[in-house]
């Protein structure tokens, strides 16, 4: 793999001091990892999207969707989450 388009790690509090830096280098094509403790937990990715991609997403959103019990609150979604 290239190293220009080598995915980098980056901690949460150096991503935030230097989003702009960041969100430059990604609108060149760089992919960052964001970690948090040492742990990935979001990707900094070119916003280049095909076709695909969004089919997909909404494919998966749609799928996430029909699993929800329509007679839920908002509220009720969050406590359930708040379980986890």
């Amino acid at each position: 793999m290239d190293s220009d388009k080598k995915i980098i790690e980056v901690g949460a509090f150096e991503a935030k001091n230097r989003l702009s830096e960041l969100l430059r280098a990604t609108e060149a094509g760089r992919s960052f990892v964001i970690t948090r403790r040492g742990r990935a937990v979001a990707r900094l990715v070119p916003a280049e999207q095909t076709s695909d991609d969004l089919q997909a997403l909404h494919d998966a959103f749609v799928e996430f969707r029909s699993g929800i019990d329509e007679t839920m609150s908002v509220r009720d979604l969050v406590e359930e989450g708040r379980r986890w």
